[in-house]
């Protein structure tokens, strides 16, 4: 693949010479980005439905800024050195902008799509596209807006209003713009992965979003529709809310939390992963405590 070699030393391509296809574990919070290192993923991905829903409490409906967006990527990064993918939606008010601040909180790739700026859910119906020219502007005002290694990947949505061919035509027209990686959305079928390979030749993402548009193929059936990239945005977050509804809801039927404790992460697997002793030893080392030890 030629964007392998073109864009050699940015992690996430580092990421893909290790692992094909990659897979690549959605964190809404630098916690959840420990708990998916910690479990092997090589790649996180920052959603904007994530941080709309995790972070805002709202629809992902355009609503949320790139402010809200760079709020949860500056605290995963500070978390974590593994590549990050970054959902920039249209690329807000200015590309411009969004490319330096992207770069600046530590993103190893952004993804830029082509709906409208009031954009929807690509699993939604709905969606409203502008036009090729206009996507192939914002590609390359992102890649004249680049200073870093930072990847510039291109969604198209086309498929749900224009069917494949067309999805097609706009990813290559894409690539031609500039953009090193493909994210052809809301796919129904293996062999429409297979058409986009036969196409295009740079790494391209499949979005194994739950409960959408898209079956939940296994690792081994994409690689075999030549998908370089599988994406699982919201799988860790839809399952920990889940979680905490039941957990919420038990302590107010039952006036305590005891029927949940087996589901509960406990005290010392959570210390493990935020180094807590470590930390608490170089306080007490700093400022030469003594004494008891408090939970």
């Amino acid at each position: 693949m030629a964007g392998l070699k073109e864009s050699s030393g940015n992690g996430l391509f580092d990421a893909l010479s290790d692992e094909q296809p990659l897979q690549i574990a959605g964190v809404v919070n630098a916690y959840s980005a420990l708990l998916a290192e910690a479990s092997g993923f090589k790649c996180l991905y920052l959603s904007g439905a994530g941080v709309a829903v995790s972070s805002r409490g709202m629809p992902d409906l355009g609503m949320t800024t790139m402010d809200d967006v760079l709020t949860d990527l500056r605290r995963i990064r500070q978390a974590t050195d593994l590549p990050i993918l970054v959902d920039v939606d249209t690329g807000w008010e200015s590309v411009d902008e969004t490319i330096k601040q992207m770069e600046l909180a530590g993103a190893s790739a952004i993804q830029l799509e082509d709906q409208i700026s009031q954009k929807r859910c690509g699993h939604r119906p709905g969606k409203k596209l502008v036009s090729i020219d206009e996507m192939q502007t914002r590609i390359a005002e992102a890649l004249r807006s680049r200073k870093t290694k930072m990847a510039i990947m291109a969604r198209t949505d086309a498929l749900a209003s224009e069917g494949i061919d067309a999805a097609i035509e706009r990813l290559d027209a894409y690539v031609q713009a500039g953009a090193e990686l493909i994210f052809p959305e809301a796919l129904s079928e293996l062999n429409q992965y297979r058409k986009i390979a036969d196409k295009i030749d740079v790494p391209m993402l499949a979005n194994m979003t739950e409960f959408g548009k898209t079956p939940l193929f296994n690792k081994s059936e994409l690689a075999s529709a030549g998908v370089h990239m599988i994406l699982y945005p919201l799988s860790a977050f839809r399952a920990m809310s889940a979680a905490a509804l039941k957990v919420y809801q038990a302590i107010r039927q039952d006036g305590d939390q005891k029927c949940m404790i087996d589901i509960m992460q406990n005290r010392e697997e959570l210390y493990e992963l935020i180094n807590y002793y470590e930390f608490e030893e170089k306080i007490d080392e700093d400022f030469k405590v003594e004494g008891e030890n408090y939970d």
